[in-house]
């Protein structure tokens, strides 16, 4: 079988490496030029555990080809995916759709023989049926059939999700397409991977249903880390009594900055407008919406807090810029609303450490001064900020972070480490939840 991916984005380089890694003869396709020449240079343009290694392995193995040519892809291919982006449209909020508009006009010009061409892109509920009528405005209805077969993966373990995956939706309305994508998947049939087979609005929207419900798992462990602040109890205790309930699980039950990266904040937000557009508005994913944007800048205001109430010509260590490990992507990360709202309120200097996101941070930031290490951000700070959870950070040599600090302050939104530790290593401590730490040492 031999596909074309339009779009060598996250979503189309991940899908695209795995499936020539089942022995599918795979081609990306991608209008970057630069992006293109590069991956046949075995260059990744994006930062995921793994992910480099297995595009080396199946372009040297011929099976995974990397191209700028979406005529020949297509017309070479038996199924076609659409993995272009669908970020929020400047003013409303609505997913902007029109890369997969563009893509799905290309792919039906370049049409040789019976294909199913597949969203793989998160779309609105009604994305499908809009595809179908671009397409068979150009191309003869029998030689095409649409799908929607949306991913899951997670960014920083995506290569898992996608090999060992909790199951694959399919929402297709022939049962020739459902043979092509059943024959694609086969691999995971070994495994006994459950296969949802649906109707392309029910697909659609199923990928949104199960985003803005973690979101709001998020949301919901945030606001009670809230509330454990006030009354005195411990957001860790709580997570793991309520996770422990099979009803419940214990995933997305980690308080913290927020919810960030590249799906969770465009793809709640487009919910909300679609369920509007649609009379039947989703009021407690318009909450988590607002929750959300607002506890970014209160983790500004919890950290100018912890320091005494004034950051005015502070210098502060920042330890982590992606919105969450394992990844370099820095899409709608807590730290892009945090440090320029520490910045608004007079801090003198922020020092940045992050292991894989300061070429992107670079681009984002201002006055804002990036450090090899984390111990070079340390040196003379009045308060060290963990914003991201990277393995690294979880072992500093914490007298060594001691010596370093100017002031021995440490706010911790990551929850990263055990509060008695801390007190008798001398700090000032403050985290999500859990009481803070005054005194040090006493």
């Amino acid at each position: 079988m031999k596909i074309a991916i339009i779009g060598a984005g996250y979503v189309g380089l991940v899908s695209g490496a795995c499936f020539s890694e089942f022995g599918v003869e795979v081609t990306c396709v991608d209008k970057d030029e630069e992006r293109i020449r590069g991956l046949r240079d075995g260059i990744c343009p994006i930062y995921e555990p793994g992910l480099d290694n297995l595009i080396c392995s199946n372009t040297v193995s011929g099976r995974l080809r990397f191209s700028v040519d979406l005529k020949s892809a297509v017309a070479d291919a038996d199924i076609v995916f659409i993995a272009v982006g669908t970020p929020s449209r400047r003013g409303d909020g609505y997913a902007d759709l029109t890369f997969v508009y563009s893509a799905a006009a290309e792919i039906a010009e370049a049409l040789d023989g019976y294909t199913v061409v597949v969203t793989k892109s998160t779309v609105p509920v009604g994305t499908g049926r809009e595809i179908k009528r671009i397409v068979y405005e150009i191309a003869d209805e029998d030689t095409i059939d649409v799908v929607s077969n949306p991913e899951f993966l997670r960014e920083g373990a995506a290569i898992n999700d996608f090999m060992h995956p909790d199951r694959v939706v399919i929402g297709a309305e022939t049962e020739r397409a459902l043979m092509m994508l059943r024959e694609l998947y086969r691999p995971l049939f070994l495994s006994d991977t459950p296969i949802v087979e649906t109707d392309l609005e029910t697909a659609e929207l199923i990928k949104y249903a199960a985003n803005t419900f973690l979101a709001t798992k998020i949301t919901f462990i945030n606001e009670f880390a809230d509330l454990c602040e006030r009354i005195g109890a411990n957001i860790q205790d709580v997570s793991k009594g309520i996770g422990l309930d099979g009803r419940i699980g214990g995933k997305f039950l980690h308080a913290g900055p927020g919810y960030g990266g590249s799906c969770f904040p465009k793809d709640t937000l487009a919910l909300v407008k679609t369920a509007e557009s649609a009379n039947s508005p989703v009021r407690i994913v318009e909450t988590v919406v607002d929750i959300n944007e607002k506890r970014k800048i209160n983790m500004a205001h919890k950290i100018i807090g912890a320091c005494g109430g004034s950051v005015s010509e502070k210098t502060l260590a920042v330890l982590g810029l992606t919105f969450k490990p394992n990844t370099d992507d820095m899409r709608d990360s807590p730290s892009l609303a945090i440090i320029p709202e520490l910045q608004a309120k007079g801090v003198a200097n922020v020092r940045a450490y992050d292991p894989q996101g300061m070429k992107e941070a670079m681009n984002l930031f201002q006055n804002v001064e990036f450090c090899s290490g984390p111990y070079e951000a340390m040196v003379d700070a009045d308060a060290l900020i963990i914003l991201t959870e990277w393995n690294e950070f979880r072992s500093l040599d914490i007298g060594r972070v001691r010596s370093l600090l100017r002031s021995p302050v440490i706010v911790d939104l990551r929850n990263i480490y055990d509060p008695i530790n801390m007190k008798d290593a001398g700090f000032v401590y403050f985290s999500i939840g859990r009481a803070p730490i005054l005194q040090p040492g006493s």
